[in-house]
């Protein structure tokens, strides 16, 4: 049997609750291209059999845009599946943190007994394929602010994903609300592969590290680059690790979303390929305890 593994970032849906409009109807023109080969129903069964060779022994689902007018609604779906079936151990649903009933929405959701925090996502570029957010200064608004305070006040996490030119108002953000874990998406998204933007990523991720409030997942290179491969990451994963040191880092799928561009066992054999040389104790943080620590599960 392989080492345990944590997978603090993938997700379930099912078509027919026609909540989740992004995998209804047309495929739409996104950063990580046609998705249509996941326009299907992913559940447990799909999941298990997805990481069969992998012993992954609990999970975190991070909220997969549900119909954001009833984000409770995903988190009571999930938790009636995890009461059934035991995964996901712990769930980051979805909130307006600029609307003015935040507060009473973190409210509905932590009635739930394996929910752990929020992803709002502030992911905004001038490209609408790469905009997951209509507001390019929303993390600097009152309104915000004002909802992220109720998150602080009920001692959540908070999910960044943001990408890495909103690094600066992102390290703020976490300097002014330094009780609350943060933790980015995604590696922060590496889109632009040139040598400049391969620069600007670095410098991006080591000011985010200098909270240290902040933790990363190791994880959606598919979201960035659909080609990519182990020497692709191997230095980007280095510097990751680098940044925020083995107690702020974690291995994560993304799956099913990865999976248009990677099986679990290439994503994970990666993985394990890059930090071959590293202890054994670290390792198991990286793989294991430091989701269950960061996300509380």
């Amino acid at each position: 049997m392989t080492s345990p593994i944590v997978d603090p970032h993938q997700h379930f849906w099912h078509l027919s609750l026609a909540r989740h409009h992004w995998l209804i109807g047309p495929v739409r023109d996104r950063v990580f291209g046609d998705y249509s080969a996941i326009q299907r129903n992913y559940l447990l069964g799909d999941y298990l059999e997805d990481t069969k060779n992998q012993n992954v022994v609990k999970s975190v689902h991070i909220e997969a845009e549900f119909d954001e007018t009833e984000p409770v609604e995903e988190t009571r779906w999930l938790q009636a599946h995890a009461d059934k079936h035991g995964f996901p151990h712990g769930i980051v649903g979805n909130a307006d943190l600029a609307a003015a009933d935040a507060g009473d929405v973190l409210d509905q959701h932590m009635q739930y007994g394996n929910f752990r925090g929020i992803r709002h996502t502030l992911c905004y570029d001038p490209d609408p394929r790469k905009s997951f957010s209509k507001h390019p200064d929303i993390i600097n608004s009152v309104e915000f602010r004002a909802g992220f305070q109720q998150l602080e006040n009920r001692a959540l996490s908070f999910d960044l994903a943001a990408y890495y030119h909103q690094a600066e108002d992102s390290f703020q953000l976490a300097k002014r609300f330094a009780n609350t874990q943060f933790i980015v998406n995604h590696a922060g998204f590496p889109l632009d592969k040139s040598a400049e933007g391969l620069i600007n990523w670095r410098a991006a991720m080591k000011r985010l590290a200098g909270a240290p409030n902040i933790a990363t997942k190791i994880s959606g290179f598919g979201v960035s680059d659909p080609n990519w491969t182990l020497e692709s990451i191997r230095p980007l994963v280095l510097h990751l690790i680098d940044c925020f040191g083995i107690e702020r880092c974690m291995f994560a799928s993304n799956f099913p979303v990865d999976k248009l561009f990677k099986t679990y066992d290439e994503i994970f054999s990666c993985f394990k390929d890059i930090v071959n040389d590293f202890s054994a104790g670290d390792k198991k943080r990286l793989f294991h305890d430091n989701a269950v620590r960061l996300y509380k599960i």
